[in-house]
């Protein structure tokens, strides 16, 4: 048996019934959910994990590796083992801070099956359950305010629903997120994104954005460059309490 399934439906209070009636699946659908390699469809995938409380990742691991682009999977092995996230955004609203909705919209002109599509938006949704542990890792978040104006064709239903996600997110005791305004104008953060990504042994890694695939990088020599950079682009933001004003402003600006 699944016992994490088991678990979980168990703590949320739901049957296989009851949690089919949500997800609108027939209940025998729902109760294979809870036998060894019985995933749910990626349509329905996140939306069962969060009804449960849970990460995709932790109800069944074999999902994300069975999905994630190989090139990826490194990475999502670091996350689930870090202790600290450090995350500069100059794009995006960070992978774990994305609603569904905003994670379809930044694939939307990717060419790729609209089966590929809810694969990757799965995985992605499912790294999120690092943050729902009993002991998360710190998520630092830096995001550049261009960021928060900018939406998918006209769609200002998504992106209003993704910028009150991101300020919920924002007061939680293990994520900060810190806005660099507009006003800032020129600053080192322009030359691309950044993760840094603190280990339990105390050493640290990279993942550095890119057109072409994401690189992991080990090298100390470029892991002490990043991280002046990441001082100094942490320098421009706004305090925390400025920035989660700023979003909820953005916020109410796309309804």
């Amino acid at each position: 048996m699944n016992h994490a399934v088991i678990e979980a439906m168990a703590s949320a209070g739901l049957t296989a019934e009851a949690l089919a009636a949500q997800v609108g699946v027939d209940p025998k659908t729902a109760a294979r959910w809870a036998n060894p390699g019985h995933i749910p469809q990626s349509r329905h995938r996140a939306k069962v994990a969060k009804l449960l409380g849970k990460g995709v990742d932790t109800l069944w691991p074999d999902a994300s590796k069975r999905r994630a682009p190989a090139w990826f999977r490194p990475w999502a092995e670091i996350e689930r083992e870090v202790v600290s996230l450090r995350s500069f955004q100059l794009a995006w609203i960070p992978g774990l801070l994305q609603t569904e909705a905003y994670a379809r919209a930044t694939l939307a002109n990717e060419a790729l099956s609209m089966s590929e599509v809810d694969s990757l938006v799965a995985v992605r949704i499912g790294r999120q359950g690092v943050l729902r542990r009993d002991r998360p890792p710190l998520l630092v978040a830096v995001i550049d305010e261009s960021v928060l104006r900018r939406t998918l064709r006209g769609d200002r239903a998504m992106m209003a629903e993704q910028l009150v996600h991101l300020a919920e997110c924002a007061t939680r005791p293990a994520v900060q997120v810190f806005i660099v305004p507009a006003s800032v104008g020129m600053y080192s953060g322009l030359g691309g994104p950044f993760t840094i990504a603190e280990l339990p042994d105390g050493n640290r890694v990279v993942h550095v954005d890119s057109q072409a695939e994401a690189q992991i990088i080990e090298r100390t020599t470029t892991i002490a460059t990043l991280e002046r950079r990441w001082e100094c682009v942490r320098g421009e933001a706004l305090s925390r309490t400025h920035s989660l004003d700023l979003i909820r402003e953005a916020a109410a600006s796309w309804t």
